[in-house]
């Protein structure tokens, strides 16, 4: 700064903490579940997996779950969090699909994640029981309103955007 020079001052972002926010969706039945973690760790994913198969639907004798790559999204995380045997219980529920890693656009719940973003996380929301109250608010509206996710992606489109995956026969 020299004399006589305006006083330039910059503005720093400062950040007040972050959380993870975990959704599972039904699309054609118009169901979602979200709910928000301090953390991502291999026990918060196992934590969400567990209430999937014994709260949401207890009575569900396979599960399929269709998500991304991240590392605590295995099987190897229930074993991390429970016991073998309630491991091996859960584990053996579910049907596990992986979109391809750059593929998020095939992941139905990056579409929920998208408008639930549009919709309640449009600001800054400065705590974790907010955050939680909103997206409960949320969920339970879009819930009410059975909204579906219309998803259109053909064997077709997938041959032209995943050509490598899908070879013609």
């Amino acid at each position: 700064m020299k004399r006589g020079e305006i006083r330039h001052e910059d503005s720093e972002y400062v950040r007040h903490g972050t959380c993870s926010i975990f959704i599972f969706t039904e699309p054609l039945r118009g169901f979602r579940r979200v709910d928000v973690s301090q953390r991502r760790t291999r026990m918060d994913w196992a934590e969400q997996v567990r209430i999937l198969l014994e709260e949401d639907y207890p009575n569900a004798p396979k599960v399929c779950l269709v998500m991304d790559n991240l590392n605590t999204h295995s099987i190897a995380s229930l074993y991390t969090a429970f016991p073998a045997e309630k491991a091996f219980g859960l584990a053996q529920r579910l049907e596990i699909h992986y979109t391809p890693k750059h593929g998020s656009w095939l992941n139905i719940a990056e579409i929920e994640l998208s408008a639930m973003e549009r919709q309640c996380l449009d600001r800054r929301i400065p705590d974790i029981g907010l955050l939680r109250d909103e997206l409960s608010a949320w969920s339970t509206s879009r819930n009410r309103s059975t909204r579906c996710v219309n998803w259109q992606f053909t064997t077709a489109d997938a041959r032209i955007h995943l050509k490598r995956l899908y070879p013609f026969t």
